[in-house]
């Protein structure tokens, strides 16, 4: 059996996203489809001593609304990168592991990438190096696009040999009418997962925060806190 999940690239994702990742044979970057604004395409947050902060990249608006994520440019000023370093650095200056992984990150930042997906998926494949997550990672666009939707998933499982696709919950709403992994005899399950608790800075601990929140508060442990949090696959039956 081979296991694939499939998830947009994303701003600094949270654990949730690097735990379904680690989960799968093979995870496809989705930077085929249309982007969305002010989505977690482009943005996340982080805990500070203020309380929760968003971080923003800038993008292009110009031609925007018919723009696939892989086609959307990185507007660079004041804002970006250098407003996000100095914020994290405030933040997170104290915590374990900082020094060990920000002045990688940061070079990720200030590398000049002009794609917003290019940035993403460069610092989503950083994390999970940096975790020890060995699944195959590929991008949907280096792959044949064809439909919307569950067709469009199916027909990216299928030039993978995928027979076995995990989704997370949150796209049961639109699978859920649909028969097109039925049709391709590609088995279709839900990515259980419940948020582990970790040393955090700056009081009570707080869900959803950007993974790197994990990683410079925890370090070498990372992985171990990200599979702690695993659940049964969950049938579609059983949502």
């Amino acid at each position: 059996m081979s296991t694939v999940a499939i998830m947009q690239p994303t701003y600094l994702p949270w654990i949730g996203y690097f735990a379904l990742m680690d989960r799968v044979d093979c995870f496809i970057y989705l930077d085929s489809v249309q982007f969305e604004r002010r989505g977690w395409q482009q943005r996340n947050r982080i805990k500070t001593a203020r309380g929760e902060v968003w971080l923003t990249v800038p993008v292009a608006k110009k031609g925007m609304r018919d723009q696939k994520i892989a086609e959307v440019d990185i507007l660079y000023g004041p804002e970006f990168p250098r407003r996000h370093i100095d914020i994290l650095t405030a933040s997170y200056r104290k915590a374990a592991f900082f020094d060990a992984h920000a002045p990688v990150l940061y070079d990720i930042l200030r590398s000049g990438h002009q794609k917003l997906a290019d940035l993403t998926i460069a610092i989503c494949e950083w994390l999970a190096n940096a975790f020890g997550i060995t699944s195959r990672r590929i991008r949907s666009g280096s792959l044949e696009n064809a439909g919307t939707k569950a067709d469009l998933l199916v027909h990216l499982c299928r030039q993978i040999g995928a027979t076995h696709y995990i989704s997370p919950i949150g796209s049961h709403a639109y699978l859920a009418g649909s028969d097109a992994f039925a049709k391709a005899a590609i088995e279709l399950s839900y990515h259980g997962y419940e948020h582990p608790v970790y040393p955090q800075l700056h009081g009570p601990f707080v869900q959803f925060m950007a993974v790197i929140d994990l990683l410079f508060n925890v370090g070498p442990k990372s992985l171990e806190v990200i599979r702690s949090g695993q659940r049964a696959i969950l049938a579609p039956s059983q949502l």
